[in-house]
């Protein structure tokens, strides 16, 4: 009888929250599904207070219970990881999956591999979100590298983190896969349960939708500024932000205030729960990324799976996932552009969009994350 094979995420999972959680978990529970025993190696210190802006760290929702997630990795502790390291060493999965975000992760999850390659036995396959962090620090480039070397294959999820890999490593085989869709957060609502459900206004309103963490490089600042176009104004449309403040939150409320749309804008910027996040995207007529820059964003197959066209600046991978005036609209990342891509979606209606969306999401499938990541795996001679 064969032997069933064992794969291994190293990234952020239950009891941490958020996108690369959500991402973890739902990847573990596909190889699953395709046949593995699957575990999820977390953190239980993933970011000293400094490097992280929220309120928590942690998931306020219970425990997935189809999931095996170990919760041992220091990312400040030298010992843990040698001891993680060795671990995993002797656990011999026969992949392990890391996910790279942030430099500040190179040290640890460097060295947490060059343990393991002392098996000769696992293939090591990376998801990279980001080579290039959004916000730079000091050593970056170096941690990188560190991080770079031990892993044999790569996988981004954007053409610009791809570029930017070659810049750093031209050694290891390396190969572009689709962000997935979020399939994991329930089925789609009615508008009219979803707003009820939310306390939100009922009675036909046109909402659009920020969704996720307010962090600079998003361009909530833009897409404030278009809610104050005359155009906007006019057309009685109201701004849903849904996500936490990981900037100064003054710096927004002041322009809100600035602006005079404090009636134009409705804020839910508590964290959205797992459970929450299907009310906010069917609540919604349309979804708006206004990024200043963007690698890829996981709000596009959040809205791809919930069937929401979208408006997204032309930054990144957006554009490539979002066909202009198919299952979407792309404008320049400035207020005017913006704004005026919002009242095109109003003039061509919901519907226009929706057959084009139901056919480009097929492409999005976590199975072709597993096909890439087994392709890539089982092609390494060890």
């Amino acid at each position: 009888m064969q032997q069933q094979k064992k794969i291994v995420i190293i990234g952020p999972a239950y009891p941490l929250r958020g996108g690369l959680a959500s991402y973890d978990e739902r990847l573990a529970r596909e190889f699953t599904a395709h046949g593995y025993e699957s575990t999820i190696y977390t953190f239980s210190l993933q970011y000293p207070g400094f490097l992280f802006p929220g309120t928590s760290q942690y998931s306020s929702e219970p425990p997935p219970p189809d999931l095996t997630i170990k919760v041992v990795i220091n990312s400040i502790n030298p010992v843990n990881w040698i001891m993680t390291g060795n671990e995993l060493k002797a656990f011999k999965p026969d992949i392990i999956v890391v996910r790279y975000w942030l430099p500040f992760m190179g040290p640890c999850l460097g060295t947490i591999l060059r343990q393991v390659r002392g098996n000769r036995f696992t293939r090591i396959i990376c998801i990279a979100d980001n080579i290039n962090p959004h916000e730079k620090r000091p050593g970056d480039k170096i941690f990188t590298r560190y991080f770079v070397k031990p892993v044999d294959a790569f996988i981004t999820m954007s053409k610009k983190v791809m570029n930017d890999l070659l810049k750093v490593t031209r050694s290891q085989p390396a190969e572009f896969v689709p962000h997935p869709l979020y399939d994991n957060f329930g089925e789609a609502v009615s508008k009219s349960i979803a707003r009820k459900a939310l306390d939100l206004p009922n009675d036909g309103s046109r909402i659009i939708l920020f969704f996720g963490f307010i962090r600079a490089y998003k361009g909530l600042d833009l897409l404030l500024k278009a809610m104050a176009e005359p155009g906007i104004i006019n057309a009685g449309i109201k701004l849903l932000i849904a996500g936490e403040f990981y900037d100064d939150r003054k710096i927004y409320l002041d322009l809100i205030k600035e602006l005079g749309i404090s009636d134009e804008v409705i804020l839910r910027t508590d964290f959205i729960p797992d459970s929450q996040v299907r009310f906010y995207l069917c609540a919604a007529d349309l979804v708006v990324q206004p990024y200043k820059n963007a690698t890829q964003s996981g709000v596009t197959p959040l809205a791809y799976h919930f069937e929401k066209p979208m408006v997204v600046t032309n930054t990144g991978a957006l554009p490539d996932m979002v066909p202009h005036e198919k299952v979407g609209l792309v404008a320049e990342p400035d207020a005017e552009s913006i704004a005026k891509q919002i009242l095109r979606f109003y003039e061509l209606g919901e519907d226009f969009f929706l057959p084009h969306l139901r056919e480009e999401k097929k492409k999005y499938a976590w199975s072709q994350m597993v096909k890439a990541i087994e392709d890539l795996a089982y092609g390494i001679q060890k």
